[in-house]
This record gives C-alpha cells, structure tokens and sequence, in this order.
C-alpha cells in the first residue's frame, strides 16, 4: 500500500510538472497583458500599481518552465538532490505568487484615490492634438470604455481646452459610434457618451488587477500540491532499503 502511495505520487508530481509548463506560458501571458494594458492607462495611476504585480508574474512564469524540466527528471530517477532543488525552487515561487496576490490586494484597493488626483490633470493637459501623449490618452480611454469627460460631458467645459477652442463641444471621441453626423457639440448631449471616464477607468484597473491575483492563487494552490507529492517521494527516497522492507513485511538477511 506505501508503494502504490510513493508510485501515485510520481504519477501526480510528473503530471504536475506538465502543469507547471503549461502555466509558465500563461503567467507571462497574464504579465505581458499587464504591461500592454498600463501602456494604455499609464497617465492615470502610478507605474508601481502595475509594473511590480507584472514583472514578478512573468519572472514565475519563467522559473515554471525550469521547474518544470528539473521535476521531470528528479521524479522518474528519485534523484534526492534534484528533488530538493525541486522543492527549494517551488517554494521560492510559491512565496512570490502570495506577494503577488498580498500587492495586488494593496494596490487594487488604492487605484481609485490614485485615479481620483491624477485625472483631473490628464484632462486639464488635453489639447486634442495627436502628439500631445495625454490627448491620446484620453481620446483611447474614451473610445475605448465609451465613457465621456471625468463624471460626465458637461466636464469638458471646466477644461482648457475648451477655454480655447470656444467651439461648445467635447472631443469627437465622445461621439457614440452609431452617431454618424456626430460633432462632439455639447448642445446635441444625446449624441454624446453619458458616463464618465473616472469609474470606468477604476473599474478596468480593477478588473485587471483582480485578473493577476486569481491567476497567482490558482497556481499557488497547485504548487503546494506539487511540494506535498515531492516531499513524500523524498521521504520514501531517504527512508532507502528499511523502508521497502518494513512495507513489504520482509526481513534482513
């Protein structure tokens, strides 16, 4: 019975390790997704809010990989020192995944204060050219998330740019897409997106942090399983003959 033990824990550790090349992939998946999204949304939050959760995952999604082909081989040979590497290095990552979910949570939850401070200076810096970084900024998240001004349209008359270009209207992002003759003039609001940009934009940033921490936890669970069938292979490996012998009701010669 310890025998089929040692040899279903084998099964499972080899099968986890295929897991575990399988999830580097999606790990750095998830991370580049991180990365591609900030680049979007960068003028509105600080880079840490991102960056940190980002570079960590794909970091775990590279060692997965090496993980993966060192439990392999320490797994069909029992070899005692590949299977402790084995162990060491899951461990490693396991922790790093927990820091991921622990700054995810920290940072999620102050997204929408940084959000709140630095939106209002996005909007102020807009000047609807396309050179201009936080034009294009705000004319994505707009089309985008089909949102219009900071709460709503009437925003865009506290701004700058409208100051200047006394034209009474908001950026033709604001249009709705199925509103063709569409001019962005505030005296036509029905052609006009009614929900503001802010919630949205938090919304998004949390979606997208919540998306890194499920991602972290679901592996995280995983490799503790994989720790537990490693760790009962290397205690059958250390135990050596007098185990065999005690599970097999033999005696020494």
């Amino acid at each position: 019975m310890g025998q089929c033990g040692i040899t279903s824990s084998k099964t499972v550790l080899v099968f986890l390790n295929l897991i575990f090349w399988a999830a580097a992939g999606i790990l750095c998946y998830v991370g580049a997704y991180v990365f591609i999204t900030y680049d979007d949304y960068d003028h509105f939050f600080e880079d840490v809010y991102t960056f940190i959760p980002a570079v960590t995952i794909i970091a775990v999604g590279a060692l997965l990989f090496i993980i993966g082909l060192i439990g392999c081989c320490a797994t069909v040979r029992e070899s005692y020192c590949g299977l402790t590497t084995f162990v060491v290095i899951l461990l490693l990552v396991f922790i790093s995944e927990v820091a991921v979910v622990v700054l995810g949570y920290v940072y999620r939850a102050k997204v929408e204060q940084e959000v709140n401070v630095s939106i209002k200076k996005v909007y102020d810096e807009y000047n609807g050219t396309n050179s201009n970084a936080q034009s294009r900024a705000i004319d994505y998240i707009q089309r985008q998330l089909q949102c219009c001004g900071i709460h709503n349209y009437s925003d865009w008359q506290n701004t700058h740019w409208y100051e200047e270009s006394k034209n009474n209207s908001a950026p033709i992002s604001c249009c709705k897409t199925n509103v063709g003759s569409c001019t962005g003039s505030l005296t036509h609001p029905e052609d006009l997106y009614q929900e503001g940009c802010e919630a949205l934009v938090v919304k998004k940033l949390k979606e997208i942090m919540m998306y890194v921490i499920w991602t972290a936890l679901t592996f995280a669970v995983i490799q503790m399983l994989g720790m537990l069938c490693a760790c009962i292979v290397l205690c059958h490996r250390a135990r050596g003959p007098a185990y065999e012998l005690l599970i097999t009701g033999g005696t020494y010669a």
